[in-house]
């Protein structure tokens, strides 16, 4: 048998380890699966769409992989690792004409990593219709939904890193707001030096939000203004994931990636990718997620990292095709300084 057999094995192995906790504590007591009856039932759905490219064109299986700024809305135990201060944009042109832009910055003292991020989405102008007048109102609308977070980091040692993230959450729609805080948490832990690396991370944990503001809709009555509305909760996630280096000389390093994703308003998800890295500045990734009604085809992506001057830039590319929704596409650049 030879090594990369072997390799293959043992990452196959940690993958029937890692779905194993799904049926049994972790999916029933740690954070309870209710499936399709809480399907569409969280606010700040937001929060849930990828932020960066690399990830997505490795079908978001990164949550034990997402070494740079990323980290800090994957898993803030991930930023623990990181050497040097970065800093990041991302854009995703999602649905429907609406983007989502996200800004991330960490910076190292000495075994700490600190970091700031932004999340924001705008819908831009929509037009109303109502039952009434299905053709439209005449007026528009929009929404917009912002998640600004602070992340501290702890490298325990080369091997094992842990991060926290309090998050600020708020959603506008019409006049009614929403808003709300919630915590993120991870760990981080090298196996050695055998390439294998594992991590568990609790995104969007917190309490619930009452909307507030009104509305006015139109009935059989005349005009009716609403203002109570009922609380929202926040889509908790609990991820636990692998990466593992099957392959690696001095021009190629192969990853592959996995992922289990219990979220607290779905189904369980289960995404696997990989990289394939040239002399650590050409890459080329693939991935699919488990799970999806919209997911037939699986993600890929591109990415280049040069030097520049003393600083190093990197730029990164992902194309997610869904089936009825149409296409995703993501860029993000990063500045190593």
């Amino acid at each position: 048998m030879n090594i990369f057999s072997k390799q293959i094995k043992t990452l196959s192995a940690v993958l029937v380890l890692m779905a194993a906790p799904l049926s049994g504590a972790v999916s029933q007591s740690l954070i309870p699966s209710f499936g399709d009856a809480r399907s569409g039932t969280s606010g700040f759905q937001f929060t849930k769409i990828a932020a960066d490219a690399r990830s997505s064109g490795m079908g978001l299986s990164n949550v034990a992989d997402a070494a740079d700024a990323s980290s800090l809305y994957w898993n803030p135990g991930l930023a623990g690792q990181i050497q040097d201060a970065e800093v990041m944009l991302g854009h995703t042109q999602y649905f429907a004409d609406i983007s989502m832009e996200y800004l991330a910055y960490v910076h190292r003292y000495r075994s700490f990593v600190f970091g700031g991020s932004v999340q924001y989405l705008n819908s831009g102008d929509i037009d109303e219709t109502t039952e009434f007048e299905p053709l439209g109102t005449g007026r528009t609308f929009r929404s917009v939904h912002a998640s600004v977070g602070l992340t501290a980091a702890h490298e325990v040692t080369d091997l094992f890193s842990y991060g926290l993230t309090l998050r600020y959450l708020t959603e506008r729609i019409e006049e009614i707001e929403v808003n709300s805080a919630a915590i993120d948490f991870g760990f981080f832990y090298r196996v050695g030096e055998t390439g294998l690396r594992f991590a568990v991370g609790l995104n969007n944990f917190g309490f619930d939000a009452t909307p507030d503001g009104s509305t006015v809709r139109t009935t059989l009555d005349g005009e009716e203004e609403i203002e109570d509305f009922e609380e929202i909760s926040l889509p908790t996630r609990f991820s636990i994931g692998t990466a593992y280096d099957v392959y690696e000389t001095d021009n190629l390093k192969a990853v592959i990636t996995g992922q289990i994703t219990n979220p607290s308003d779905n189904n369980e998800q289960f995404s696997l990718g990989g990289e394939l890295g040239y002399m650590e500045q050409f890459f080329i990734r693939g991935g699919y997620q488990f799970g999806f009604e919209e997911i037939k085809l699986p993600s890929a992506g591109l990415g280049v990292k040069l030097p520049v001057s003393t600083y190093g830039i990197a730029a990164d590319y992902a194309f997610s095709p869904y089936d009825r929704l149409g296409n995703l596409h993501r860029i993000a650049l990063r500045i190593i300084l």
